[in-house]
């Protein structure tokens, strides 16, 4: 749904909660400092949320083979981000793990 009259980027559509269980102010705020952040900053910010989800993988990985080397959890790491069929051609070692 877009509102009418209205113009800029992403201004014109209708307010939907982007949290069901944030407040409409808190979010409003969350936004306006989004806006209000560099490209440096969100880059910064993303990798580190990106690096906390690979760290994730790993631990998830550790957990259910936990007598892994960590050249396996890499293996397995890859499995998980580029999907069985790439991480075949770009890992021959994986076939070693079926």
């Amino acid at each position: 749904m877009w509102a009418r009259g209205c113009s800029g980027y992403n201004r014109c559509m209708l307010p939907t909660p982007l949290s069901a269980d944030t407040s409409a102010e808190i979010e409003a705020l969350q936004v306006e400092r989004w806006r209000q952040m560099s490209g440096a900053e969100k880059a910064a910010i993303v990798s580190g949320l990106t690096q906390a989800v690979y760290e994730l993988a790993r631990a998830g990985i550790r957990h259910r083979f936990p007598h892994a080397p960590e050249d396996e959890v890499h293996l397995r790491l890859a499995v998980v981000t580029l999907g069985p069929a790439l991480a075949r051609q770009v890992y021959p070692a994986l076939a070693a793990l079926d």
